[in-house]
């Protein structure tokens, strides 16, 4: 059971900044911070009776809470503080529960305990309310200052052109990356309508850099995804994907992807080779590898439509992505993963995987060591380029040490599919070889064969 020091706390120190303070417990009683006493108050008196502790509670979950406030049982903000015989100040329900338990000690101390009266601290019950409805109040304030704000530069942009628009714009773009109030005040307010007027073909990359960093970070609704898919707008972004900011060409990918979403996407509009070799340079750019996961996460999408692959699959996807497999983090090598698994679907992908020198020894290294969809799109892959030209390339499966890795699949705790799978791919492997051969080439122990 977790224990905090033991928390007397008369020499505890609190943080009042709003006031320029650092306050005891007993000056802070002394001085009236409690409310009701005379003299200068954090707060106005009968304002800790109007706010919930609960609710302040759970609403600033992520602040820091003096260690004094803290049950040293649950390790959480107490509610309902009790005291023990020893001077150890604990939340009602745990040491309750502590009881319960058969316990006869102070949980932080581990004295035996002469009497198991548990005494209300109401000071402590105060002096926590009063600290959480002022960190609570100053919150608030301040979300509403950010909507205000918000609301504000949204307005303003309604009126300002050239420099000041583009100022107001990145203005507006970082408010709404820092606050999700900010956020839901631009939606409620007609900003995403607002905003997306100002991209189109004559649009300068400065604005649309900015605009587009404030839409990537909106839930953006029908009307407003409809509207930024036409021909002029797709443009403004395929341009900026290939002449912008690193950080740019993020966003224009993330919000491209958000485009792809639903059913009433129109996939001509993304299939022009200045986006897929945009995209291409994106997730090969070595200089700026954060933005390899937003390239994939699009090409993704691109790929879930056929009539894109063969285009795909034209500027050198396949290749560039099995390079990049040994060197990807778990995220990314899903996504690229299940690309080339898309692309083994038709034949120039196919193809394009066979040629590729490493797709064998790549792919094979990956079975069983990240993850079972990893697993399951590296067999559909090895099965598609082995069916291909079985003799050469099963012969190629079967050096890289495809059988440990196959039969390791079969006894594992996997799910079904996966372990058919193995023993198809396995089955395959072992028709372009007589039995001493095919067991010595796939280096199988003396007990498996």
């Amino acid at each position: 059971m977790p224990m905090f020091e033991a928390n007397s706390y008369r020499n505890v120190k609190l943080d009042a900044s709003a006031c320029g303070q650092v306050l005891d417990l007993e000056t802070a009683i002394k001085d009236g911070i409690l409310g009701g006493v005379t003299g200068g108050g954090l707060v106005c008196a009968g304002v800790a009776e109007k706010l919930d502790l609960k609710r302040m509670v759970e609403e600033l979950g992520s602040i820091e809470v003096p260690s004094v406030f803290i049950c040293p049982i649950s390790l959480d903000p107490m509610q309902d503080p009790v005291t023990l015989c020893t001077g150890q100040t604990y939340e009602r329900c745990n040491i309750l529960k502590w009881f319960s338990l058969g316990h006869c000690t102070c949980p932080t101390t581990m004295q035996e305990l002469w009497d198991d009266t548990v005494t209300p601290n109401n000071t402590m019950k105060q002096l926590i309310h009063t600290w959480f409805s002022q960190k609570f109040l100053t919150t608030k304030k301040r979300s509403e200052d950010v909507q205000g704000r918000a609301i504000e530069v949204l307005d303003n942009l309604k009126k300002v052109k050239g420099q000041a628009r583009v100022q107001a714009l990145k203005e507006l773009r970082q408010v709404v990356a820092a606050h999700s109030t900010a956020r839901k005040a631009v939606l409620d307010n007609g900003g995403a309508a607002i905003v997306t007027s100002f991209l189109g073909p004559f649009t300068t990359h400065a604005v649309g850099s900015e605009a587009v960093g404030i839409l990537v970070n909106l839930e953006l609704d029908v009307a407003s995804k409809s509207n930024l898919r036409q021909p002029a707008k797709i443009s403004l972004m395929v341009d900026m994907l290939n002449e912008g900011s690193i950080e740019t060409k993020i966003n224009c990918t993330r919000l491209m992807e958000m485009l792809m979403e639903g059913n009433d996407f129109e996939h001509a509009n993304m299939s022009s080779l200045s986006l897929l070799v945009g995209l291409l340079r994106l997730v090969k750019d070595k200089k700026h590898p954060n933005g390899l996961l937003a390239g994939l996460g699009l090409l993704k999408s691109i790929c879930s439509h056929e009539s894109v692959r063969g285009s795909v699959v034209s500027i050198g996807t396949v290749p560039l992505l099995v390079e990049l497999l040994p060197s990807s983090n778990n995220e990314c090598l899903e996504l690229a993963l299940h690309v080339l698994d898309v692309l083994s679907s038709i034949p120039e992908g196919r193809l394009a995987l066979k040629v590729s020198a490493n797709t064998i020894p790549n792919v094979v290294k990956l079975l069983m060591r990240v993850s079972e969809t990893c697993t399951q799109l590296a067999l559909s892959i090895l099965w598609a380029v082995c069916m291909l030209a079985p003799e050469e390339c099963t012969a190629l499966a079967v050096k890289a040490g495809l059988a440990a890795k196959l039969l390791l699949v079969i006894q594992s705790g996997c799910n079904p599919v996966l372990k058919q799978q193995s023993v198809e791919l396995l089955k395959l492997c072992s028709l372009n070889y007589t039995s001493t051969i095919f067991s010595s080439e796939f280096k199988l122990t003396r007990t498996i064969q």
